[in-house]
């Protein structure tokens, strides 16, 4: 299938609800702002953010530039939006650090706390860069975390308990696989491509660390404003149908010059159904 361009794109995020009117609920996003300002760690997803963003309002502010959401304080009930441009503005800047980790061969770690959603979209950029010559880094075996296992599946580390991939925010395992790597006398990554606490702990500790944020994960925003992560891109983590990332990740591979030779840019729309605005489509929304 053709590599969407940019208007493709975004009509696309819009009509899957990646972007545009998105499942979230708008009380959902005001009560996780809350609670980050009042200083619940939960929703700090392993960044440190000290007295810095105590007042709400200021939180608000952030992710109403950075993510796209109703800037009114007011507004209280409803759906709220996330800015599909925006979105494909991060994926660009995401390309961009890419780009530069394929022309030196960076050693590359991916992790999700939405195995759900985004471990295909990690997945394809980890064999991207792989093929490109980057080492992606393996994590030591036997690594435990918040009661479950961390291991690796199709490159990419996740929580894993019951047999089953499981959804956390906590930064717990990411702090697991570098103090492992540390044990063993291995290098620590050079890029860290994540999400929630994976994401926020890898910047924390200093690492470069780009990612993925729901318009309800308020942290990683704020991280990528005060310098913590490089790229924070903003989209709804959990839709209904993972196959809808595909044309996004395609996006994102060709701007980063990560894909086979071949044409891009072509207008025609990605092949995904329309999603209804209302009702099922919010089924999968993660309001934790």
């Amino acid at each position: 299938m053709p590599i969407p361009s940019r208007a493709a794109l975004v009509e696309h995020l819009v009509r899957t609800r990646i972007a545009g009117d998105v499942a979230t609920p708008r009380d959902n996003n005001l009560d996780h702002y809350r609670k980050l300002a009042n200083g619940d760690r939960h929703f700090w997803l392993g960044l440190e953010l000290g007295d810095r963003w105590r007042d709400e309002q200021d939180v608000l502010a952030v992710m109403a530039e950075r993510c796209g959401v109703d800037d009114d304080p007011e507004r209280r009930q409803g759906q709220d939006t996330i800015d599909p441009e925006l979105t494909v503005d991060a994926l660009e800047r995401m390309a961009a650090r890419l780009r530069q980790a394929a022309r030196g061969r960076e050693r590359v770690l991916f992790a999700t706390g939405h195995p759900g959603g985004l471990l295909d979209v990690h997945r394809r950029t980890a064999e991207a860069l792989r093929a490109a010559g980057c080492e992606i880094v393996r994590i030591p075996g036997g690594l435990v975390a918040d009661a479950c296992m961390v291991f690796q599946f199709a490159d990419v580390a996740v929580l894993e308990r019951g047999a089953s991939l499981w959804h956390t925010h906590s930064p717990a395992p990411m702090a697991a696989i570098l103090d492992g790597l540390e044990r063993e006398g291995r290098p620590q990554p050079d890029l860290v491509v994540a999400d929630h606490g994976w994401a926020g702990c890898a910047g924390q500790r200093g690492l470069d660390s780009i990612g993925y944020a729901d318009c309800n994960d308020p942290a990683l925003f704020i991280g990528e404003a005060e310098g913590t992560l490089q790229v924070t891109v903003p989209l709804d983590d959990h839709v209904t149908d993972p196959r809808f990332y595909d044309p996004m990740t395609d996006y994102l591979l060709d701007a980063a010059g990560l894909l086979p030779s071949g044409p891009s840019g072509a207008e025609a729309a990605p092949a995904a159904a329309p999603v209804p605005v209302s009702g099922a489509a919010g089924a999968g929304v993660d309001r934790a």
